[in-house]
């Protein structure tokens, strides 16, 4: 990640350096990386703090599944941005140049992967709960509730841990100057397939089966249309179902040109040897750390009540979202009691009220 300076072959040997040391490739980007990641972590941090705290009301307010995972996303991306680009690229290889004690190393690179597994996998419940609202709204009523919600986040949430352990032995890609191992190449492909083929796959076929409902129901509309004159106005694809498209979409494009690059550096050319695989890999590293910063502007983009939300933690309002009503179910009996009480008053005090009418009024004798 950071240039080493180009000495000649004598200060090699003086150095003592082997000679698989004299073919390690240059990272010619320099101290790009390095300027790049502080930016995205002096960026990235304070607003998916800011995001965490705006969801947070929402959910409290709403309970409302979807903020419950949408919170889940939002706090992966920080402990990526912490785990992966603080410790990982600014301390451990810009800082330390990953001279520091090799258990530490190995259990940061654990920590590293479940977090970067947590953050991606926190998405699938989100995009299944979407499914399921749009595709088979009944059943969503009936399992989708924040209870629910908080138990399938905990469980994606330990099976992002227990899927890191096995990275305690991943080798640095940077430096390891020897092919890659059988172990080397069981974790690699555990790793592409964990974070990129299988959640890839899951958006693709739930996101063209919601899609694809979308369109029946258009054109079931448009035939309602055409039979009658007075119909519903054609529903359009729901704000919600924008931004999960957006955050699915976002993902697949900037996580693909790592996955590319980690299977060429296992089957072609070494990201130790050539410097053009090295320059490849720094680059898609960092268009894949992008994608925990990125959220927060998405949110902004389509949901007016993330806005709202957003807008009150700046000015520290802490007014309720919407007016605090109570529920219909709750206010029916007392309505009903109520209504009726009053109008039995009612009528007696109209019964009182009211004159005798001409027929009924007796004439003086």
């Amino acid at each position: 990640m950071i240039d080493w300076p180009n000495v000649t072959a004598s200060g090699h040997r003086e150095l003592g350096l082997k000679p698989e040391e004299l073919q390690r490739s240059k990272c010619v980007l320099g101290f790009i990386p390095v300027i790049y990641y502080s930016i995205l972590l002096c960026v990235g941090v304070p607003v998916n703090i800011l995001t965490a705290v705006a969801l947070s009301r929402l959910a409290s307010r709403t309970k409302k599944s979807l903020y419950y995972y949408l919170l889940a996303v939002t706090g992966s991306d920080i402990l990526s941005q912490l785990f992966i680009i603080f410790v990982g690229f600014l301390l451990e290889t810009a800082v330390f140049h990953r001279d520091v004690p090799v258990l530490l190393l190995h259990s940061v690179s654990a920590a590293e992967f479940a977090a970067n597994h947590a953050s991606i996998w926190s998405t699938v419940p989100l995009t299944v709960d979407r499914y399921v609202a749009l595709c088979h709204p009944l059943l969503h009523r009936q399992i989708s509730y924040p209870a629910r919600a908080r138990k399938i986040i905990a469980m994606v949430l330990l099976l992002s841990i227990v899927s890191g352990v096995p990275f305690f032995w991943w080798s640095d890609m940077w430096r390891n100057s020897h092919p890659p191992t059988a172990l080397d190449t069981v974790l690699i492909w555990t790793h592409v397939t964990i974070i990129y083929f299988l959640p890839c796959s899951i958006f693709l076929v739930l996101n063209s089966l919601i899609i694809h409902t979308l369109r029946v129901r258009q054109r079931q509309q448009r035939c309602e249309e055409e039979r009658g004159p007075k119909s519903a106005p054609p529903r359009r694809l729901g704000k919600t179902t924008a931004m999960l498209l957006a955050i699915t979409s976002v993902f697949s494009v900037l996580w693909a040109p790592r996955t590319v690059v980690v299977i060429y550096h296992l089957y072609v050319s070494s990201v130790h040897r050539d410097w053009r695989v090295h320059l490849a890999y720094d680059l898609s590293n960092m268009l894949a750390m992008l994608n925990t910063a990125v959220n927060f502007f998405l949110y902004c983009f389509v949901s007016k009540p993330f806005r709202s939300a957003v807008r009150d933690v700046v000015l520290l309002r802490g007014g309720p979202l919407y007016p605090h009503r109570a529920l219909p179910q709750q206010q029916a009996p007392t309505n009903a009691s109520i209504s009726s009480l009053y109008s039995g008053n009612n009528k007696r005090s109209q019964r009182d009220s009211t004159p005798l009418s001409p027929r009924r009024a007796r004439k003086p004798s």
